[in-house]
């Protein structure tokens, strides 16, 4: 190794879903391996930068960009809703694209994201996560008819049972429909309902409150990263389980802990998911072999 390695990144969030991006097109003195192996010292907000998780843009050749997404627990997540539009808004407002919409790949498969700069100079993005997923076997869970697993009872010990509802966005998610989701011990009932033995893949949780046929209140326990302030890919799957059970109709606010998303989906199709992405600050991760620094710029 060389006596300093210079990593730089950008700190961004959407809707208060924050990461640590890392644009790899051109040059990356280390491996991809190297970061998710690092997530956990590099997401940790009290010795680290913070972060749910690392982002990593890379060449494609089927997209203007590919993303991966390490979660803080070393994992790899097929996609992630507010981390495409904080890689969209690298595309768009730091390496010169001007069209208005962006490609960019990721294990879901390659999704589209369109921008408009609003008055105020920030950016918002629309980006079409596909058509969600609802045979069990390719959300993957056990649970359900084999067609769907709509409205399937599942026990949770340390809260004694829900109904739930699993749909996947390219990711697996397990929603449910409860009163005051604020009152939830989602710390207790989070983690368990994650590594529940019906999702092979474990799942990410989402506990849904509905406030009237437009807006929905979600709370979230995000599959390897916990309890986090916003989910993309987890307000989609509320919207879309909330629309397969008559709970709403098809263009929803959903108003999570970091902020608000509008998703729309009219019962086939994409589902559309329209949101910020917000830069905080530029640093530097400096290697050596006595360890890491994080450097500000």
């Amino acid at each position: 190794m060389r006596e300093r390695l210079a990593i730089g990144f950008i700190k961004m969030h959407g809707t208060g879903n924050d990461f640590i991006v890392v644009d790899g097109r051109s040059f990356l003195p280390v491996t991809e391996e190297w970061l998710k192996e690092k997530a956990p010292e590099l997401c940790n907000r009290h010795f680290g930068i913070g972060a749910d998780g690392i982002l990593v843009i890379l060449p494609s050749e089927r997209a203007d960009a590919r993303m991966r997404i390490f979660n803080p627990d070393k994992s790899e997540a097929e996609s992630c809703g507010n981390g495409i539009r904080c890689v969209a808004r690298v595309l768009a407002c730091h390496q010169g694209h001007q069209k208005g919409c962006v490609s960019i790949e990721t294990l879901a498969g390659v999704q589209a994201v369109t921008y408009e700069r609003e008055s105020d100079g920030n950016f918002r993005f629309t980006v079409d996560m596909g058509p969600p997923i609802l045979e069990p076997e390719r959300i993957p869970t056990l649970l359900g008819d084999g067609r769907t697993a709509l409205n399937v009872p599942i026990s949770c010990p340390p809260a004694g049972s829900f109904v739930g509802h699993c749909v996947s966005m390219g990711n697996p998610h397990l929603v449910i429909f409860a009163g005051a989701v604020d009152e939830l011990p989602l710390e207790r009932v989070g983690p368990f309902l994650e590594n529940h033995p019906a999702f092979p893949k474990r799942t990410n949780v989402e506990f849904v409150e509905v406030l009237s046929r437009d807006r929905l209140r979600v709370r979230v326990w995000e599959r390897g990263a916990g309890i986090t302030l916003a989910c993309g890919t987890g307000a989609c799957a509320s919207v879309v389980a909330a629309i397969l059970t008559g709970r709403t109709d098809n263009t929803v606010t959903v108003s999570l802990p970091g902020g608000d998303l509008t998703i729309q989906w009219n019962g086939e199709g994409g589902v559309l998911m329209n949101g910020p992405a917000v830069e905080v600050f530029r640093g530097e991760v400096s290697v050596t072999r006595k360890g890491i620094n994080f450097l500000k710029r």
